[in-house]
């Protein structure tokens, strides 16, 4: 008797509690519109991922920027091996990986838009935006869907990866018939090799050809970037 006392208390407070966010427009929608670090649950209660929420560009849209790589000061090595690019690495609140997991996860629960936010040394700010991003599971090596150019000053150095496996240094996916992860310094959905290489190693303008954070049709492959931010959002309905 007790028993079903307490259940018929318990199932209407669980009944109204809001589920756990899984990206950044959750969080927005729960009520928080400040730009910073936030936690999402995509796999659930006992796995939070801390990710950078852009939550003021397109404040007309109710579907917030969940940033899924960033790159701004080489504090962070991204000359990682399968395993760090699978769970993710650095800091939210600078330079980080998410995961190709959690990546893959994320992607698999709604339809996102991928925007990439760049800088030059010389101050000049270009994007890239397409009209669709998913990651595939690790059986399928994480291979990367991404949809259509649809605007953005960057230019388009994503498409010709479309549809690639995810390579490292440990785990060669790619077309080349070396290892592209080790010829250009990161990981990647690299071909052979690449037009856009956001995790290569971090230097300061003018560098060596394939060598730094590049991005072919913004800047060519003998420049490297000051900053360069994937971010997702769902897409709107």
């Amino acid at each position: 008797m007790m028993l079903r006392v307490m259940l018929a208390v318990l199932l209407p407070v669980a009944a109204y509690q809001s589920p756990l966010p899984t990206d950044c427009s959750d969080i927005y929608r729960a009520g928080s519109g400040t730009d910073g670090v936030y936690t999402i649950y995509p796999a659930g209660p006992t796995s939070p991922v801390q990710v950078y929420c852009d939550m003021s560009r397109d404040d007309s849209s109710a579907e917030k920027w969940t940033v899924i790589q960033r790159r701004q000061d080489g504090t962070v090595n991204f000359f990682m091996k399968w395993d760090h690019y699978k769970t993710g690495f650095g800091r939210a609140a600078g330079e980080y990986w998410l995961g190709l997991e959690t990546m893959h996860l994320l992607t698999q629960a709604k339809t996102y838009e991928l925007r990439v936010d760049m800088e030059d040394f010389e101050g000049q700010n270009v994007f890239a935006l397409y009209s669709s991003f998913s990651v595939g599971p690790e059986s399928e090596g994480y291979k990367l869907n991404v949809g259509t150019f649809t605007k953005g000053a960057a230019g388009d150095s994503l498409t010709f990866h479309n549809g690639m496996k995810f390579t490292t240094t440990d785990k060669d996916q790619d077309t080349h018939g070396s290892n592209c992860a080790r010829l250009c310094y990161g990981g990647f959905w690299y071909v052979d090799c690449f037009y856009a290489n956001p995790n290569g190693v971090y230097t300061w303008g003018p560098s060596p050809r394939a060598a730094g954070v590049q991005w072919r049709t913004f800047k060519g492959l003998e420049y490297s970037l000051k900053t360069i931010t994937m971010k997702i959002r769902p897409v709107a309905t």
